[in-house]
Formats: structure tokens, sequence, C-alpha cells
């Protein structure tokens, strides 16, 4: 038996199945039990079969039928991707931009999916809302300093300089 990771469960190499199985079959077998631990883009399923031995016509005929069934699907998985981690995490779109191309999303989706769902203004008010919630924690901090961690902070999310300086020198106006 072979070492697994924690994305490989026991037995889903494809080394330890049936030599005489279809590698289609196998390879759709392994596709469908990733996506049922979490969506994923074609790119990073390709990578999953590559991993485990399917051949490129095996994975590419799998891949392209649970895409027809409508079980892959980039646009939507960069769609739910951007609407969480802007909402949650309040990731800029260089950040979004970064984090979706490395998931081997196409550059061109990821613009688009960009640009119909993060505006300037809801990155604005994203970094003011980040800004907000650790200016509450930083109560006797001389301004300066604060100028520092928060400018800091904005920009290990993705936020420009520019954004994140006027954010912070409003956010540290508006304190007093």
């Amino acid at each position: 038996m072979t070492s697994s990771s924690a994305d490989e469960p026991p037995g889903d190499l494809l080394t330890d199945q049936d030599p005489h199985a279809d590698p289609v079959e196998v390879a759709k077998q392994i596709i469908l039990r990733q996506l049922s631990h979490s969506p994923k883009t074609r790119h990073q399923l390709a990578q999953v079969l590559a991993k485990r031995n399917v051949s490129p016509d095996a994975a590419a005929a799998a891949l392209d039928r649970i895409a027809e069934l409508g079980y892959i699907d980039d646009a939507a998985f960069a769609r739910a991707w951007v609407e969480s981690r802007h909402r949650s995490r309040g990731l800029a779109q260089s950040a979004l931009r970064r984090e979706l191309t490395q998931r081997g999303v196409d550059r061109d989706l990821v613009d688009e999916v960009l640009l119909e769902s993060v505006s300037v203004e809801s990155e604005h008010e994203a970094a003011a809302a980040l800004v907000d919630k650790k200016l509450r924690s930083m109560s006797g901090v001389a301004d300066d300093v604060a100028t520092r961690r928060l400018v800091g902070m904005l920009n290990r999310k993705g936020y420009s300089p520019g954004v994140a300086f006027a954010v912070v020198r409003e956010a540290l106006t508006t304190r007093g």
C-alpha cells in the first residue's frame, strides 16, 4: 500500500485500482471523489489526475465528461470564490486574482469575474471595515504606529498603498 496524504484516501490511487479497469472510469471516480470534498477547478483536478498517473488522454476524456455534466465549472468556481473571499476576508482584487490564477482559472475569466463582482466602492468598503475592526483593538496606540500596522494589514490583503493609506487616514481622522 502506498502512503497517502489528507486529500488522497486509501485506495484512491490509480495503481491501487483493478489493472483491467477502464482508465476513464477510474479517472471519473477520482474526480468525483475530489469534488465531494470541495469545489475545484479543471486545472486542480487535472493536477490530481496527473499525480495519480492517469494518462493525459483518459484524464482529458474524464474531465470533459464531468464538465459536460456540469460538475466542473471554472466560471461558477471563480464567482463563488470571489464572493466568499472578498466578503469574509476582505481580500482586494489583486489578492483574489492571484489566488484564482494559482488555482488554474483562465486570466480572462478571472478579469471578467472580478470586473462584475468587485467594484472600487465595495473594495473601499471592505478595506474600511477591516481597518475599523482592527482599530478597535488599537486604543492607546500612536497614530504613526497604527498607520504602519493598518497599512501593512491591508497590503497583505492585496490593497494598493494608495487605497490603504487613504482608508487608514480616513479612519484615524474619524477616531479623533
